[in-house]
C-alpha cells in the first residue's frame, strides 16, 4: 500500500512560497496571480501504518513549523501544478526521508516519491500559465506530476536487447538538428549538437542514442561547468564597488602569474589562490579539479599516520542543488577570505 502525506509551512513561515510570488509578479511581470501555496508531497511504500504516522511528525515535517494532511485542500480559485523528478533522476528529500525511517525502525528502507504541489490564486490566463510552469520546471530534470494515486511505487522498465542507432543524424540540416534537441530534451545547445554532427560525419557513422545521451550528460552545464568557464574578453560595471573588486581580481592575477582566460570560475578562486601563495592554507591541495575542495590532513590508520586528502565535493552528479558536501569546505574558505580582505592577516 502507498501511504501519502502533504507538507506545507504555516502560512507565517511558507517563505518559498511568498518568494515564488515574488518572481512571478516581479521576474515574470504576471499580476493575474495574487497568491501562491507549495506544498511538498511524499509517497511511500513498504512500511507499516505505524511508522508511517509516527514518520509524518518526525521525518516529513516539523510540527511546530509545518501543516500536515493526507489530502489537498479545497481547489476552489486556484490552479495547481504539481511537479516531479524524471524517471533515473536523484531525488534527495526521498532519499534522506527513506534514510530517516530506515534508521528509525532498524528495519528495511522504504521507497519514498516526492513531488511539489503548486496553488496559483488568481486568474493567470494560459499563456501566463505556461510562462508559470516554463519557470518551476527545469526540463532537464523534472516534468509536470499527476494529482492522482498510485497503487504501487514500483517502475518496471523494459531491458533493451540491442543501443539504437540514430539514422539520419549526420545529415540532418539546422532545423533537423533543432527539432532533434526539442525531441530528445538535451541540456546541449545547437552548436554542441553541430559539434557532435560533424564528429560522426568524420567518422562515416550515425551515433547511436546511448554515446549521444552520455555526451550530453557530460558536456552539460552541471558536469562542464560551461557557464563558470566562459571566457570573460570585456566586461564593464556601473556600480563603482563591483568595477574595484573586479580591479582588485585583476591586480591579483597579475601577482600570481595567472596566464589563463578570465572566468568565473578563476574570479570565484582566486581568493584561495592567492591565500595559499601567501602561505595562509598551508593545508590545502591545489589542482585542476574545479568542482571540489581537497585538504591535507594525518590520518591515523591501526596507529600509524598516514597524508591523507580530505575532498569536499561539491556535486554529486545530480543537478547542482545537491552541494551540500562542499558547504562546510566553502564555509572555512569564505571566512578565511573575509578576514583576508578585512586586514586580519
Amino acid at each position: 500500500m502507498v501511504y501519502r502525506i502533504y507538507v506545507e509551512k504555516k502560512k507565517e513561515l511558507a517563505n518559498e512560497a511568498k518568494s515564488l510570488l515574488s518572481e512571478i509578479n516581479g521576474l515574470l511581470q504576471i499580476s493575474s496571480v495574487t497568491d501562491v501555496r507549495f506544498f511538498n508531497r511524499y509517497d511511500v511504500e513498504n512500511i507499516t501504518p505505524e511508522l508511517f504516522d509516527y514518520a509524518v511528525k518526525t521525518v516529513f515535517s516539523e510540527p511546530q513549523l509545518d501543516l500536515t494532511s493526507t489530502a489537498l485542500p479545497d481547489t476552489a480559485g486556484a490552479t495547481v501544478v504539481a511537479t516531479e523528478y524524471l524517471p533515473g533522476q536523484f531525488d534527495q528529500r526521498a532519499d534522506s526521508a527513506a534514510q530517516c525511517i530506515q534508521i528509525i525502525s532498524c528495519g528495511d528502507r522504504p521507497t519514498v516519491r516526492t513531488a511539489k504541489v503548486y496553488y496559483f490564486y488568481g486568474n493567470p490566463s494560459e499563456s501566463e500559465l505556461a510562462a508559470i510552469k516554463k519557470h518551476i520546471i527545469n526540463p532537464v530534470e523534472a516534468r509536470e506530476a499527476s494529482l492522482d494515486t498510485v497503487e504501487t511505487l514500483k517502475t518496471d522498465y523494459a531491458i533493451p536487447t540491442e543501443v539504437a542507432t540514430l539514422g539520419g543524424f549526420t545529415k540532418l540540416n539546422e532545423e533537423g538538428l533543432k527539432g532533434f534537441l526539442r525531441e530528445q530534451g538535451l541540456a546541449m545547445d545547437l552548436d554542441d549538437l553541430k559539434f557532435c554532427q560533424s564528429y560522426f560525419i568524420s567518422e562515416d557513422r550515425d551515433p547511436t542514442i546511448t554515446e549521444i545521451k552520455m555526451i550530453d550528460t557530460y558536456w552539460s552545464d552541471h558536469c562542464r561547468h560551461t557557464t563558470f568557464l566562459t571566457t570573460i574578453d570585456n566586461v564593464t560595471f556601473e556600480d563603482e564597488i563591483l568595477q574595484k573588486a573586479y580591479d582588485r581580481y585583476v591586480e591579483v592575477r597579475r601577482e600570481l602569474g595567472r596566464t589563463k582566460p578570465q572566468n568565473l570560475m578563476d574570479i570565484a578562486t582566486i581568493a584561495t589562490r592567492y591565500l595559499k601563495a601567501n602561505g595562509k592554507l598551508p593545508k590545502l591541495d591545489e589542482s585542476e579539479e574545479i568542482n571540489a575542495c581537497t585538504v591535507k590532513i594525518k590520518v591515523s590508520i591501526e596507529g600509524k599516520e598516514e597524508d591523507w586528502l580530505l575532498l569536499f565535493k561539491n556535486e554529486t552528479h545530480n543537478h547542482p542543488t545537491e552541494i551540500e558536501p562542499f558547504v562546510g569546505a566553502a564555509t572555512c574558505i569564505g571566512g578565511a577570505i573575509r578576514d583576508q580582505l578585512s586586514g586580519r592577516y
